[in-house]
């Protein structure tokens, strides 16, 4: 798995030639270019390239990517399991303690014999880039430091312009904009509300706008409400800053954020990792970045014998929120881009 080199790829740039590998934030405001992934956890790992350059994502290869066949998936909390998690997030609504909480679960499928040591990431990115086109696709490829991440992620986390920073939180998810709900609505402002709070807290006073507010947008098999954020960063106040007061992302949590994250550790039953994180570039030289919510999100874990594959979904619970539909929404988030992995596009309609 070592003899993969180094890689890293983000709206058409590819990056190599490794320099340097931190966990400290700080460095992303010192100079080069700068890959990030964020765990949802905690983890960060920060990755310094010395070779970027444009270079369009490759078109699929014929059996360079050999993902695990449709039935090998299993999910960390069943149909029943998750239909009463979004029950019990109810009860804590109904309790007072938090307004929605995103409860997720977790995917996994192990990688077909023969194939864990090749199996390459940046193979499975052209496959989505063709089967599931996303605007904050991309690639992480450091396999000695456990991060092998293709993203289809729609959802911007935090983009930055010299001072200017903007987040395009995602709430509310249908297969067409018809299927959307009031209940869809009300849980975008509730998470526009946290992101204006949480950039708060680094940009300076006033200077926080919500120029969009529950556009639809389409993407492939489904359609979503996105806002848009926007504010200036105090002075003083830079990369360290604005992922301490914004992370874990809002839109993946809920509101308020520390009550919603107690509800996640009670109900999930395992750690999401890359999923749910932040994963994107950063040019600390041009005072530029873009991170991507980590959702759409596959990644490989090499701790299990033999090498597992990936993939987060979940849903946003509020007090209106049908236990059944929220299982159907992970289901429809998941389905077109399990198909894509395991080498199925056709039957990127079915459910898992």
């Amino acid at each position: 798995m070592h003899d993969l080199p180094p890689l890293a790829r983000f709206g058409g740039l590819v990056a190599t030639d490794l320099r340097d590998v931190t966990s400290d934030p700080e460095a992303l405001d010192s100079s080069g270019f700068w890959v990030v992934a964020a765990d949802f956890e905690g983890r960060l790992t920060c990755a310094r390239f010395g070779d970027v350059r444009p270079e369009p994502v490759p078109a699929p290869v014929p059996g360079r990517w050999r993902g695990p066949a449709a039935g090998d998936w299993t999910s960390s909390l069943d149909r029943e399991a998750y239909t009463a998690g979004v029950r019990r997030v109810r009860e804590h609504i109904a309790a007072g303690e938090v307004y929605q909480a995103n409860l997720c679960r977790v995917l996994s499928a192990p990688l077909p014999p023969g194939t864990a040591d090749g199996a390459d990431v940046d193979a499975l990115t052209a496959l989505l880039a063709r089967g599931n086109p996303a605007p904050f696709a991309g690639t992480i490829r450091l396999p000695a430091h456990g991060v092998e991440i293709a993203t289809a992620s729609p959802e911007l986390y935090l983009r930055r312009d010299g001072r200017t920073v903007e987040s395009g939180p995602i709430k509310g998810t249908g297969r067409t904009a018809e299927d959307l709900l009031e209940k869809d609505h009300a849980e975008n402002v509730m998470i526009v509300d946290l992101v204006r709070n949480d950039l708060g807290r680094v940009c300076a006073t006033g200077s926080v706008t919500v120029p969009r507010l529950c556009a639809v947008e389409p993407h492939p098999g489904l359609v979503h409400l996105v806002s848009t954020v926007r504010g200036e960063l105090a002075p003083g106040e830079g990369w360290a800053g604005l992922l301490g007061a914004t992370f874990p992302p809002g839109s993946v949590t809920g509101a308020p954020k520390s009550s919603a994250l107690r509800i996640i550790e009670e109900l999930e039953t395992a750690p999401r990792g890359p999923y749910c994180g932040g994963v994107g570039w950063v040019d600390a030289d041009r005072r530029t970045g873009e991170l991507a919510v980590g959702i759409r999100t596959f990644w490989i874990d090499r701790r299990e014998r033999g090498g597992v594959l990936r993939f987060g979904t979940g849903a946003g619970i509020t007090w209106g929120s049908d236990p059944e539909r929220e299982w159907q929404e992970t289901e429809l988030k998941a389905a077109r881009l399990l198909a894509v992995a395991s080498g199925d596009h056709e039957a990127s309609g079915r459910t898992i």
